[in-house]
């Protein structure tokens, strides 16, 4: 049996590599696709780009692995039926659940290396992605002067050429308008022609200016806002030098990402829940009695009754108002329209802030039970993809692909709705989150017994004596 073994596992795990990196790849694209405006014209170096879409690749694993379980198994079951050598197995006596059972161990081993990549290896991977896409995407665009358009990505300067020669140092036509002291458009260089280099660190621009003029409104003198003195000097040759390090990419430090939840670890988001949740109740038995204490009497109004419908709320009685004049009245119901809109004030914002601290605990909660959820996805997907590959009994990237893309989309579809109803707090953790596997459980059980026992799930004659036996054709009486 060990020659059947290993020609099992040969068979599976080719198309899980492929199909795997093929998932992987296709998620990338989509990747790069949403966030190709923040990529280019930065000028960003060939290493720094590899380091994204590696790191990014490591987060999509959570998707691109059940998918590729799913699909390979399909393949492979359905390649064996195809070339009739599970029948020629079969027919030796060898069990379908004998001939998966090298497979159930590499799905217990995925399964268990799906959870050790989501507790341990993800959250790093999480880190470094973010932060690196954060520091991407608040970089300055590449340093790039064109020819008669004004250019301000330099801070404090506004620079304009009116033509470059083939080489792209020579400029000519040369305006730059200084605005580093931050006192309007009181200084402007203009020259003829000009040199444009950067220093090998390429951390600063100099620019050597010829033949030109230096304008300048002298604010630095006495009774400059009176007098409004005015500076012309005419320059043969001048250096200017332009500080580029913004055009740098800065690297964050990472410390300020390990706080989020995608960051965590199972020990570290099970201390971030308790701690959450722990503040969640603080906060909110601290206002109850905070606003007992401050507005006890609204304690008095029977908003009960109301809402049982025993007998109205208390009206207010306009009668006690009697004894004072129409000033004092006025006072007072402005006094009571300003306690009322305090008090509404107050449960607005203690409201918002107990929403937000059950956001985030919701958010904790989510990505602690994804761990779970991943890791038991990556088997109960094979066990929907093996036996339906050997049902339907056809190989390659055709039906298996599609059939593949159905289940898939129901897990996801299935994922995403869970995941919102726990976000907004709808559905405990426990609930949303293991939707999809309670879903895909029986789905699995079903396929396995009816490849087991040689259903064919496709036989529209078997389907059609099902259906008979459900709902009995109806005699018509004889006339």
């Amino acid at each position: 049996m060990k020659k059947l073994d290993w020609f099992i596992l040969k068979s599976y795990l080719g198309p899980l590599v492929m199909t795997f990196f093929i998932a992987l790849f296709i998620l990338l694209m989509q990747f790069l696709w949403k966030y190709i405006d923040d990529l280019v014209g930065k000028g960003l170096e060939w290493y720094i780009i590899f380091k994204l879409l590696f790191y990014a690749s490591s987060t999509f694993v959570p998707l691109a692995l059940p998918l590729a379980i799913l699909l390979s198994s399909l393949m492979m079951f359905g390649n064996l039926g195809e070339n009739y050598e599970l029948v020629a197995m079969k027919s030796a006596g060898i069990s379908l659940s004998r001939i998966m059972a090298p497979l159930i161990i590499v799905s217990i081993f995925i399964s268990g290396l799906a959870f050790y990549f989501s507790d341990i290896i993800l959250p790093t991977a999480n880190l470094k992605f973010l932060s690196l896409l954060y520091d991407i995407r608040e970089k300055k665009l590449a340093f790039n002067i064109k020819e008669g358009v004004f250019y301000n990505g330099i801070e404090g300067f506004v620079i304009r050429v009116g033509k470059k020669d083939p080489d792209g140092n020579t400029i000519r036509d040369v305006m730059v308008y200084d605005h580093s002291k931050h006192q309007g458009e009181i200084s402007l260089t203009v020259a003829e022609w000009g040199k444009m280099e950067l220093t090998p660190d390429k951390r600063f621009l100099i620019f050597r200016l010829y033949n030109g003029t230096n304008y300048e409104e002298r604010t630095d003198l006495r009774q400059a806002e009176r007098t409004r003195p005015f500076q012309r000097t005419k320059f043969k040759q001048q250096y200017q030098m332009f500080d580029l390090s913004t055009f740098q990419l800065t690297r964050t430090d990472e410390k300020l990402f390990k706080s989020n939840y995608e960051m965590l670890n199972v020990r570290q988001l099970r201390h971030s829940i308790d701690s959450i949740n722990s503040d969640y109740h603080q906060d909110r038995n601290n206002f109850e009695k905070n606003f007992i204490h401050n507005y006890y009497y609204l304690s008095t109004l029977d908003t009960i009754s109301k809402i049982s419908g025993n007998e109205s709320l208390k009206k207010f009685n306009p009668e006690i108002l009697g004894n004072f004049d129409l000033p004092e009245k006025h006072k007072l119901y402005e006094l009571a329209k300003n306690a009322a809109s305090s008090v509404k004030e107050n449960i607005s914002m203690n409201k918002e802030s107990l929403y937000i601290k059950s956001k985030l605990l919701h958010k904790h909660e989510v990505v602690l039970h994804k761990k779970f959820t991943f890791s038991i996805a990556c088997f109960l997907l094979f066990f929907i993809g093996g036996p339906l590959g050997a049902i339907i009994r056809k190989g390659g990237l055709g039906l298996p692909a599609v059939i593949s893309t159905v289940f898939f989309i129901l897990f996801w579809i299935l994922s995403f709705i869970g995941e919102k109803y726990t976000d907004e707090g709808v559905l405990p953790a426990y609930e949303g989150m293991w939707i999809a596997p309670a879903v895909l459980l029986p789905i699995g059980i079903f396929l396995t017994y009816k490849a087991t026992v040689d259903a064919s799930l496709l036989d529209m004659d078997a389907w059609f004596k099902f259906f008979k036996k459900i709902f009995p054709p109806q005699s018509t009486p004889e006339v």
